[in-house]
């Protein structure tokens, strides 16, 4: 498995914090803070649209 680089916490008003990592096949993961050993893992563009709504506050529940 190739070794990810994760990109700073993000925290939610509710305080929910995740992280985006990007592997050196260019693979995009994301975690919650803490908790990286535990990811999913999808396309660049499917990762970037859910980061989108959940700064918008349409799927902030989720996590």
């Amino acid at each position: 498995m190739s070794h990810i680089t994760w990109e700073d916490a993000f925290c939610g008003e509710a305080a929910n914090c995740f992280r985006i990592g990007i592997d050196s096949l260019g693979n995009a993961y994301i975690a919650v803070s803490g908790a990286e050993e535990y990811y999913v893992t999808d396309t660049r563009d499917a990762l970037r649209a859910l980061i989108r709504d959940i700064k918008a506050g349409r799927v902030d529940h989720l996590l």
